[in-house]
């Protein structure tokens, strides 16, 4: 075996190579390839149903429609609300009359102007908004302050989840003598009974909260 033959037998081994290149290359030019989510009925081989599959191409756009705030407030847990709270304790205090630290004092948040409460020094952020805490502007800013109030100092990233959130401001609106009225239930959310007997057991729930904040708060005095 001379140099000849071991020349000869790398030749047919680099043209096997450049061959399977050449075939590779063209099968992708006759049939194009497609990432999973390109699939579509036009661009596969064989009829494929997509149902069964539990995947390919949808057009189905879901939208989601506006918080029903009526109805999911007098819906949400109230002393799940008043768990969730303690998470902000570090910075504000609930009780009626309280010291503000931090953040200011949330006793009565809910319905008031923004950036309203006696003695406590607001950024720029939040001075410049205008109008009362609703339960919408609530709900927004609580999920995420800084996206709300654009250079607000509150240093919390939100809470995301919606059902905690929900609650919280449940539990705010309980921290008054005289709670913000609840919006009316969008059209066709629930029966107007049902609606009806849950925003009673909710302002139940707010009066028995707030009872026992006095009493907390007169025998501490």
């Amino acid at each position: 075996m001379g140099e000849l033959f071991w020349n000869k037998v790398a030749g047919a081994v680099l043209a096997i190579v450049l061959a399977v290149l050449a075939i590779t290359e063209l099968g992708h030019l006759l049939v194009p390839s497609h990432a999973a989510h390109e699939l579509t009925a036009e661009n596969t081989a064989y009829p494929v149903d997509w149902a069964a599959i539990g995947s390919g191409p949808s057009t189905e756009v879901v939208e989601e429609g506006p918080t029903d705030y009526g109805l999911v407030l007098a819906a949400a847990d109230i002393g799940a609300g008043e768990r969730a709270a303690r998470r902000c304790a570090a910075c504000h205090t609930f009780e009626q009359g309280g010291a503000n630290g931090v953040g200011p004092n949330l006793w009565g948040i809910v319905g008031a102007d923004i950036a309203s409460h006696d003695g406590f020094s607001y950024s720029g952020a939040l001075e410049a908004l205008d109008g009362v805490w609703t339960y919408e502007a609530l709900d927004a800013f609580i999920e995420n302050p800084s996206g709300y109030a654009s250079g607000t100092a509150m240093s919390f990233r939100g809470l995301s989840n919606d059902d905690t959130r929900l609650e919280l401001i449940a539990y705010m609106r309980s921290l008054s003598d005289n709670p913000m009225p609840l919006p009316a239930p969008l059209a066709d959310a629930a029966p107007a009974e049902a609606v009806d007997d849950a925003m009673g057991a909710m302002d139940e729930a707010a009066e028995d909260v707030a009872e026992q904040v006095q009493e907390e708060t007169d025998g501490g005095e």
